[in-house]
């Protein structure tokens, strides 16, 4: 009771006049829900969400930050009351995202958006306000974005792709150029292998084909699998899984221009995967090898079988 009640006062004190009010309250109620679990329901039911929300929109850093850090850990409780509490939750998720008042606020705002994305009722709602797909975009293709926002902006776009009906907005909306900038030109660790995550979603549709050779994406998806280059296990296997996709989601004309572009070197690559790959893995390259038939196929198999 006493708890609940501390929990109250702390709720109520977000409508204060008096943003230093707010912002106390904000700071309290993010290190309660942070450090004690069993506080977080007892913060929904009090009220807090839809006031916390509109914090969102604030400009100053601290109550940006908070707000967003506190909605992650409720939406960790529970994502349903997160998501249905406050109507403009997405509009206001929007606006942090294009708007990140730091790199810690930008930082918390997709890992709310990740969390609420692992709810599969919630990837279609969210995919479809296309704002939040390009505030995405934006700050991945921003050279001053933080490392960490970068990396966390990929973990969110990757949970709006793992919904099919997403990819080709995504796509639309210019995703395709920006990831593959990045897998070019960006050296940060983590990066290549969390932007080839969501690379392998997004070529799981019809548009991925065409807007994948506008950028020389095939190409690029066989030198990560060329054994000289020395990309890391996570690389080559979701190299492999995009290629697989494309194939999957293609037609015979696909196929045959995915052979006729690539030599030997694509087949030794994937037969690696094939031997030294998750279980996952092994057995998209495994198919992959089977689709995309060929002379190289029985000797890949061969060298595969006699280690």
């Amino acid at each position: 009771m006493e708890e609940a009640a501390a929990v109250e006062k702390l709720v109520n004190k977000l409508s204060s006049v008096s943003e230093q009010t707010r912002i106390e309250s904000l700071c309290e109620l993010r290190l309660l829900s942070k450090y004690d679990p069993e506080t977080r329901p007892v913060i929904i039911s009090a009220g807090a969400v839809p006031y916390i929300t509109e914090s969102l929109y604030s400009p100053c850093p601290v109550s940006q930050e908070n707000a967003a850090a506190t909605l992650l850990n409720l939406s960790i409780h529970d994502r349903r009351p997160v998501m249905s509490s406050a109507a403009g939750l997405l509009d206001a998720l929007s606006h942090a995202l294009r708007n990140p008042t730091s790199a810690a606020a930008a930082q918390s705002t997709c890992a709310l958006l990740f969390s609420l994305l692992m709810e599969e009722e919630y990837r279609p709602v969210i995919g479809s306000k296309r704002d939040i797909i390009y505030a995405l975009l934006d700050l991945i293709r921003n050279t001053r974005s933080h490392p960490r926002s970068v990396k966390d902006a990929l973990k969110a776009l990757f949970g709006v792709c793992l919904w099919r009906g997403n990819r080709g907005s995504v796509i639309e909306l210019g995703a395709v150029p920006v990831l593959f900038s990045l897998v070019m030109k960006d050296g940060r660790v983590g990066i290549v292998e969390d932007v080839t995550a969501v690379i392998a979603q997004v070529a799981g549709c019809e548009e991925a084909w065409e807007e994948f050779g506008k950028v020389g994406g095939v190409g690029v998806l066989v030198d990560l699998l060329d054994l000289s280059t020395g990309c890391s296990d996570r690389i080559k296997e979701n190299a492999v899984s995009a290629l697989l996709n494309l194939v999957e989601y293609g037609n015979d004309e696909v196929v045959e221009s995915l052979r006729r572009s690539v030599g030997a070197g694509l087949f030794d690559g994937i037969a690696e995967v094939v031997k030294n790959g998750s279980v996952k893995g092994k057995s998209k390259a495994a198919k992959l090898l089977k689709l995309l038939h060929s002379d190289h196929l029985d000797s890949s198999f061969e060298s595969v079988s006699s280690t």
